[in-house]
């Protein structure tokens, strides 16, 4: 068996000592989020399958880190930069660059690889004494991040810094704040001098304001932006549950932890009153970007997709029987909430019908370890006590995959680090695991493969581009569009021109 803490340790122990010094922070004034995907082995019996009690082998098979994406103007349509380096979105990609590996293995009937033939002409499945857990040094951004704040001394202080849980701006910008009008920023101006204000930790270490208690007055701090739905937006069950503790004489829920992570445009808003209905759960969020708004959805969303669809993304289920799902994720040691977690990752999906054979939503474990990641925020803040030093993310992102060849990837602004304007373009800018890259290797996995082992997804007709593979995967298509149209209505999609590429 596997606790939490030993699957976080493994991969603490991965970062510090499999990883060179490129790309990590400088804990002076750096910190960053690691994510990982751990393969835990059985032995297997005559069977193929685990026996109870059998031995496990645990190993980590691909690690991301980073905070940062990039912005809709940073897009390109050749497929080579990464637009999302959060760290739970490098390390799936990571997680992919080694299932494509694999794959190879298996279609050259390696033993040592992970899949095994299955039924249907040119399809592999994974072997059954073989599992995958996910872990993420911090709670994902977006909507698993929206967590109550309970009462406490400890919450109060007089610094403030605006972030998030998983270490995103929280500040009001104007995105989310020029809606107000005069009237309503007299309101709030006159509420800010007329009544006390809490200085929040945040679940980063960091500080925020909050107005105390006086609903009839947070009433009129902001009118709900776009169109909100009254009914999303109450009180999460965790929410309100926390404040009948209150007669009890336990704490009370007073805030919650903000995310960095906007509303979809055009979808559900969040109110922006102050106190415990701020944010509105269970919605869509795109992650923010500097100035530039970003297409990212959060990495709470992305969670949700792969709890359905798999890990192995559109390509790879050309050749799979059935998706690559994870069995557990995993959270290091943060404000955490299991509520909120089960919400994001699995009600959201949790009534998802007419799915094709294979897919379905699953029951993955949600779990949290008491262990606590040297390079994150609030580990850094702790030991810069007497620092006076602001705290900045690290630019870089780090990727690594169990495969032979360059299995270190270190990238910024979504490039190869080092990669100057003029080399942009160059083969050498890019990292193994953006789009064009993944597609290459792929593409060098059909043509390894003699027609009449290829799945019939892949002999029907030619397919040139990026898109054309991918649309070709039917059932994975299928699925997406029957989890987009009954549970993730407004999912930002990438334009069709931005994967014509070769």
């Amino acid at each position: 068996m596997w606790t939490a803490d030993e699957i976080a340790e493994l991969c603490y122990e991965h970062y510090r000592s499999r990883l060179p010094k490129q790309g990590k922070p400088d804990p002076s004034r750096e910190w960053t989020s690691l994510a990982a995907v751990v393969k835990v082995e059985s032995a297997a019996n005559e069977a193929g399958s685990a026996g109870l009690g059998s031995l496990q082998a645990k190993e980590v098979v691909a690690l991301g880190t980073g905070t940062k994406c990039i912005g809709l103007n940073k897009m390109r349509k050749t497929g080579d930069v990464l637009n999302d380096s959060h760290a739970e979105v490098v390390a799936k990609r990571s997680f992919q660059r080694y299932l494509l590996h694999q794959m190879r293995l298996a279609t050259s009937y390696q033993q040592c690889s992970i899949f095994i033939p299955g039924t249907e002409t040119g399809k592999w499945k994974l072997k059954p004494n073989i599992i995958f857990i996910f872990f993420c040094s911090h709670t994902p951004c977006g909507d698993a991040s929206i967590i109550p704040i309970r009462e406490t001394e400890n919450h109060l202080s007089k610094s403030v810094d605006g972030h998030d849980i998983a270490g995103q701006s929280v500040l009001c910008s104007s995105s989310n704040c020029d809606h107000r009008g005069p009237e309503d920023k007299r309101k709030s101006e006159k509420m800010a001098s007329s009544h006390m204000i809490k200085r929040m930790k945040n679940a980063d270490g960091g500080f925020f304001s909050t107005i105390t208690e006086d609903m009839a007055v947070q009433q009129v701090f902001a009118k709900p932006e776009g169109n909100v739905n009254p009914e999303c937006c109450e009180s999460s069950e965790e929410m309100q549950a926390a404040n009948k503790e209150t007669n009890a004489g336990k704490l009370k829920a007073v805030d919650v932890y903000r995310t960095g992570a906007k509303c979809v445009p055009g979808e559900l808003s969040d109110t922006l009153i102050p106190g415990i209905e701020y944010h509105c759960v269970g919605l869509l969020r795109v992650k923010p970007g500097r100035g530039d708004r970003t297409c990212s959805m959060s990495c709470s969303d992305k969670l949700a997709r792969w709890n359905v669809l798999g890990c192995q993304g559109a390509l790879l289920m050309h050749f799979l029987q059935y998706p690559v799902y994870l069995s557990a994720v995993i959270v290091g040691k943060c404000p955490y909430s299991q509520e909120a977690m089960q919400r994001a990752v699995i009600e959201r999906c949790r009534h998802i019908s007419l799915l094709p054979d294979g897919f379905l939503t699953q029951e993955v474990q949600l779990l949290q370890s008491d262990l606590q990641f040297e390079h994150s925020r609030q580990a850094i803040q702790e030991g810069q006590t007497s620092s006076k030093r602001k705290l900045v993310p690290c630019s870089a992102a780090i990727s690594w995959s169990a495969v032979p060849e360059r299995p270190l990837d270190v990238t910024s602004d979504g490039f190869r680090q080092g990669t100057t304007k003029k080399g942009i373009g160059s083969s050498q800018s890019r990292s193994k695991i953006c789009k064009v890259e993944l597609f290459h290797e792929f593409q060098k996995l059909v043509t390894s493969i003699s027609k009449e082992n290829l799945p019939d997804t892949l002999r029907v007709k030619t397919l040139e581009t990026y898109w054309d593979y991918k649309e070709a995967a039917l059932n994975y298509q299928e699925a997406w569009k029957a989890l987009r149209s009954q549970a993730l209505l407004g999912w930002i999609k990438n334009a069709q021109e931005y994967l014509l590429f070769m």
